[in-house]
């Protein structure tokens, strides 16, 4: 069955601690649709692909990994670039050219398309719920699934490349009645419910709606919130970083994919023995994502190596 990822693609150029410019294919949706096929899920990627050659370049790469290209026409728009900044510890800053580009040209008709009637879980968030027309788009998607689709929702909350912040957490807060999983990052939660006490936070964000809110922090362990105040901790397994980046998108990518690979739905969220193995995989695929530069998630061969 499918995991379908909704979503903005672009290009991150990297800049290092001593002034290299590398090119990689990135976005949020983008390397979470490359992780769940990589994992071995089957995925289809909704979003648009620009005619110039870093369009190119991002289709192509989604299907050599196999994923299914909901709109695979190319469009004249220029892809959307963000500008990454690389500090000596990798942890990395952006800077984002999203206007008139073409990873946010999405209509309605399209997007009922994608939705066909074998999708399982849904996956949105990052910059597709910020720029329109495919903000609203994706926003309506979401509340018109069928009852037995999962969905997950990655604010993945980028600052300066969020016009008017107040509109933004005003259409989170209309999503989470319908999300399942709320995957944040603690950077997330000062945006989405400032303060300094993650369960606060969480609760919170759990009292929006949202079933089971899931914190990353770097390499300390995830932090999984579920109603009745029930919360687990899990250890995320050391690594040596090259760069962070993409390990955010690669910890959603990894849960859905092990989530789908067990056949599991909507109703299981409340077992928190499943919730902490499919957290402890993710943060697994998380892990190894840090280990190789830009956004690479691990395959399937590579984590089992790993889980071993």
């Amino acid at each position: 069955m499918m995991i379908l990822v909704t979503g903005e693609s672009l290009m991150d150029l990297i800049v290092g601690p001593q002034g290299a410019v590398h090119a990689a294919a990135g976005g949020g949706p983008f390397n979470t649709a490359r992780t769940i096929a990589r994992l071995g899920q089957p995925v289809r990627f909704l979003g648009r692909f620009s005619a110039d050659p870093f369009g190119t370049l991002l289709a192509g790469k989604l299907v050599d990994d196999q994923v299914e290209l909901a709109l695979p026409e190319q469009v004249p728009e220029p892809t959307a670039l963000a500008i990454v900044s690389l500090d000596d510890a990798g942890i990395a800053r952006y800077w984002f050219h999203l206007t008139g580009t073409a990873g946010f040209v999405l209509d309605r008709q399209s997007a009922a398309r994608a939705l066909e009637n074998d999708v399982v879980a849904v996956h949105i968030g990052t910059l597709g719920l910020v720029v329109d027309p495919m903000a609203t788009v994706v926003e309506e998607l979401a509340h018109q699934l069928p009852a037995p689709v999962l969905l997950m929702l990655d604010p993945n909350w980028r600052a300066s490349a969020i016009p008017d912040p107040g509109v933004h957490l005003d259409r989170i807060r209309r999503l989470l009645p319908r999300t399942d999983i709320l995957k944040t990052s603690s950077e997330d939660l000062a945006f989405l419910a400032p303060g300094p006490d993650v369960p606060a936070a969480a609760r919170t964000l759990l009292g929006w709606g949202a079933r089971c809110v899931l914190v990353t922090d770097g390499p300390a362990p995830v932090r999984v919130f579920i109603p009745d105040g029930q919360q687990l901790t899990v250890p995320t397994p050391p690594v040596q970083v090259v760069d962070t980046v993409g390990a955010g998108d690669a910890f959603g990518g990894g849960f859905l994919a092990w989530w789908a690979e067990h056949g599991l739905g909507r109703g299981q969220l409340a077992d928190p023995g499943l919730l902490g193995a499919a957290v402890a995989s993710a943060a697994r695929v998380a892990a190894l994502t840090c280990t190789r530069a830009g956004a690479e998630p691990p395959w399937r061969h590579e984590l089992r190596v790993a889980e071993r």
